[in-house]
């Protein structure tokens, strides 16, 4: 029998171009055990992902700012200090780095992601003003509440599934990856994973990127 995932989006289920790897819809619609995703993106982004692939909802969005089952939206941290840091951040010179439409902040819940070319020490010591901190996942700068984190969003989402989060397999490729993989049974690092996920991971995949989780996938379920 197949065990249960805790799935990160960016990549972990994408190519080295940043879209979403096809082979994850048949990978995933025919997993015969729940599937959770588990990302930093902001909370409609994994959603949608789960609906297009044929999976219930269950989501750990913006590094456990938001857990979501088909029944439940719960939801842990400060937008508002958020808000604060990202207009001091600006005030004092910084650039976030997104358009005008914004649209990798514009649904956010629960923190803010500011552009991974903005500057770095000037937005974490903004941050370190307001009582936040800052998350480096290589795709963006997390502001957002400290203690909240997606390993926490698995627990809850594996209890109302009535199962242990020991049961679930767990593959990333990020720092904010590592809580996931400090719960699950097993973790997975891909290829291309920072060096704090890789020092969290039980196992350090050759493969990177979706190639990566597919891997992982036939590992677990062999």
């Amino acid at each position: 029998m197949a065990p249960p995932l805790a799935l990160d989006i960016d990549g972990t289920l994408t190519t080295p171009d940043g879209s979403l790897d096809p082979r994850l819809f048949d990978a995933l619609s025919a997993w015969d055990a729940p599937v959770i995703v588990a990302t930093g993106k902001s909370f409609p982004y994994p959603v949608a992902l789960c609906h297009f692939a044929g999976l219930p909802e269950r989501v750990v969005a913006e590094n456990g700012g938001v857990v979501c089952t088909p029944d439940t939206v719960r939801f842990a941290g400060d937008r508002n200090r958020a808000v604060q840091v990202i207009e001091t951040f600006e005030a004092r010179g910084g650039d976030v780095g997104w358009s005008d439409a914004d649209l990798v902040n514009r649904w956010r819940e629960t923190e803010l992601a500011v552009a991974m070319a903005a500057d770095e020490a000037l937005l974490r010591d903004v941050a370190a003003e307001y009582d936040m901190e800052v998350v480096d996942t290589g795709y963006a700068y997390h502001v957002k509440t400290p203690g909240v984190q997606k390993g926490d969003g698995l627990e809850l989402v594996a209890a109302e599934l009535g199962l242990d989060p020991d049961e679930f397999v767990a593959v990333g490729d990020s720092e904010n990856d590592a809580s996931t993989f400090a719960v699950a049974g097993r973790s997975y690092a891909v290829a291309n994973a920072d060096d704090v996920a890789k020092s969290a991971a039980d196992v350090v995949l050759s493969e990177g990127y979706f190639d990566g989780t597919l891997a992982a996938l036939d590992a677990v379920r062999d």
